[in-house]
């Protein structure tokens, strides 16, 4: 029986900094605008979280029933190993979703209905990824929707919820959210590239499929320079304190070398959690160089 450690690393944590980075980049953006909204931040916080558990469960569900995970380099995965039923995870899947959908409720209550929308979209793009008969993640466009929901749309709406306007905010918060996009795109590449021998074999044709084993590698080290020039855009709309950013190349430069170096299997496993640290960084360090220079 599957115990409560058990659903815990289903939940996936480590890449909860994907979750965390944007609102706190979004959220640096709007208190440097003066328009920090504490209770605003605090709900696209448990929205962004929420779906990222969600999106976590309903992969190792959608993947699971399809056998995508009998074969696993990675961590466990619930359904793969045989602990949880699919069923089990799968309610675990939309109770996360229906978090995310109370929150975001709130949120659009006091901001905006139309939000409701934007909402909406975010948890079928989380549930589509690997879910329904034609999974956009199978396709190779797992890469093209992170950057948007998990870059520009967690960003952006973090700021827009609280400033209620775009300005100089709203291209700010674009700039931020390419870069954090960018790095959340390169978690999910490094992970794509690790399971590159056993996608082929279960049919999952992700970008990194797609490109083989050497462009993809390529494709890793241009998204951690997108991430560096996101820095250097934001700064120039706001403050060159925020060039305290680029600093998250500390944790980052590791996770290239071991990319530029070949690295195959669970060797690419650290380069996730390099990542994950090297977003968050990113996200704090710029967000800091925003209060200190408003």
């Amino acid at each position: 029986m599957a115990t409560p450690a058990h659903w815990i690393a289903g939940a996936r944590l480590r890449t909860l900094p994907a979750a965390v980075a944007p609102v706190l980049a979004g959220t640096a953006i709007a208190a440097y605008d003066d328009s920090l909204v504490w209770f605003k931040a605090v709900l696209a916080l448990v929205v962004s979280l929420a779906l990222q558990v969600g999106v976590n469960y309903a992969n190792d569900y959608s993947d699971g029933i399809r056998g995508t995970d009998d074969e696993r380099v990675g961590p466990l995965r619930l359904v793969g190993s045989g602990l949880v039923s699919p069923a089990a995870v799968k309610r675990a899947a939309f109770a996360s979703f229906g978090v995310a959908g109370v929150a975001g409720l709130v949120l659009a209550a006091t901001t905006a209905w139309w939000l409701l929308a934007v909402g909406v979209l975010c948890v079928l793009a989380a549930w589509f990824y690997t879910g329904g008969s034609k999974p956009y993640g199978y396709l190779g466009l797992g890469e093209v929707m992170v950057f948007v929901f998990f870059g520009l749309v967690a960003v952006v709406g973090t700021t827009y919820v609280q400033t209620e306007a775009w300005g100089t905010a709203g291209w700010a918060s674009l700039a931020a959210g390419c870069g954090i996009g960018a790095l959340a795109c390169a978690i999910l590449v490094a992970n794509n590239l690790r399971d590159i021998p056993t996608d082929l074999v279960a049919g999952k044709r992700t970008l990194a499929v797609r490109l083989g084993d050497a462009a993809t590698r390529r494709f890793f080290v241009a998204l951690i320079g997108v991430a560096v020039v996101g820095v250097v855009v934001v700064a120039l709309l706001t403050t060159p304190w925020a060039l305290f950013g680029l600093f998250f190349w500390l944790p980052a430069r590791g996770a290239v070398r071991t990319v530029l170096r070949g690295a195959e299997g669970p060797a690419l496993i650290p380069v996730l959690q390099s990542v994950g640290v090297a977003e968050l960084l990113w996200a704090a360090l710029t967000g800091f160089g925003l209060v200190v220079g408003r």
